[in-house]
């Protein structure tokens, strides 16, 4: 799997089914931000790092492209990976992927803005974050590992 993608495989829990059977659209959101932050602890931005800089990440913007439910004991892989660096945000992408008939259930983005702990306001993403984080841009090459690798 390539080096800019993060990923993390989970079973989907009875706690997530809503009234129609089948995963609810909060635990999407939810599982995103778990991922996110999994992957920044994975690349050394932990949460003592972040407390230590006075730092910290929030949402300006989520986006969520629904194409197949997920249901109960299904094991879903979710991947992450960041799509590139603006001054003060970034993007960052997810694939909600289904193993067993390699399928995609969901495709999404989220606009972080790093920002100062102290004062709440945004401020440049530090070279020290960039440097630890391989930017894909292109969906497309997220695909491609998806067709030639397993991520089981």
């Amino acid at each position: 799997m390539s080096a800019g993608l993060f990923s993390h495989t989970f079973t989907i829990p009875e706690s997530a089914i809503d009234v129609n059977g089948h995963a609810n659209n909060l635990e999407y959101l939810r599982w995103m931000q778990e991922v996110a932050t999994a992957h920044s602890d994975a690349q050394g931005w932990t949460l003592d790092r972040y407390q230590a800089t006075r730092t910290t990440w929030v949402i300006r913007s989520h986006s969520i492209e629904y194409l197949r439910p997920a249901f109960v004991g299904e094991e879903i892989t979710l991947l992450t990976w960041i799509g590139g660096f603006e001054e003060q945000s970034s993007p960052r992408h997810y694939l909600f992927w289904r193993g067993r008939d390699r399928k995609i259930l969901a495709k999404a983005r989220t606009v972080w803005v790093f920002v100062d702990g102290d004062t709440g306001r945004a401020r440049n993403i530090p070279e020290a974050f960039k440097s630890v984080f391989e930017v894909i841009s292109e969906e497309k090459n997220v695909l491609q590992v998806l067709k030639t690798t397993s991520v089981d």
